[in-house]
């Protein structure tokens, strides 16, 4: 890895972390450079704008939540244990990404939700792309006989999406210290009505 390479990893590793606390907006080049002790000229030959530094925090999350949750989870058995895993890991990242303010993808939707852009684009698409992929997995699941075959695979993983989001919100806004049981227990629900 080039200097350049490991300077921008060190940037967006640190970035990613306050966004996660001070949202995408609340970025801000002066602050990195602070933040890194570096110039803001060379800070800023790295993202040109802070439109492209927040485009960058999100690629560098996705990288990570790829790494830390869908790669693991995947490589459990097909159907049921692979959706276990995806909730398991999934229960993990906001502690295992390091990121101090919790799940970067959370702060951010809320943050983008009506800003149109770029940031709020390349989220979007984020977002549909792993609701696809916990359907996919439902599918599987539905190809392997442990899933009904009249499952509906979209409504399955918006039931899942949503049960991690009212966790993150139990957990990190109400510090609920049953929000894990409680999520544990939807989500053993959403299982119990959808096997075969």
């Amino acid at each position: 890895m080039s200097k350049g390479q490991a300077t921008r990893d060190t940037i967006l590793r640190h970035a990613t972390g306050l966004a996660s606390q001070v949202g995408l907006g609340g970025l801000t080049i002066g602050r990195l450079a602070d933040d890194l002790d570096l110039s803001k000229s060379g800070l800023f030959a790295h993202f040109r704008s802070k439109e492209a530094l927040q485009a960058s925090v999100l690629e560098h999350a996705a990288e990570r939540f790829t790494e830390l949750v869908v790669r693991p989870a995947l490589k459990a058995p097909r159907g049921e244990p692979r959706l276990r895993a995806i909730f398991d890991r999934w229960q993990r990242w906001p502690k295992e990404s390091g990121a101090a303010g919790g799940c970067l993808f959370v702060q951010a939707a809320v943050e983008l939700d009506d800003q149109p852009g770029p940031a709020r684009d390349l989220l979007v698409a984020q977002q549909r792309a792993w609701l696809e992929l916990i359907a996919g997995v439902a599918r599987s699941g539905v190809e392997a006989g442990q899933l009904r075959k009249d499952l509906d695979a979209g409504q399955l993983a918006q039931e899942l999406f949503g049960i991690m989001l009212a966790w993150h919100h139990a957990t990190r806004l109400l510090r609920d210290p049953r929000a894990g049981a409680r999520a544990r227990a939807a989500f053993e629900a959403l299982l119990a009505r959808s096997r075969a």
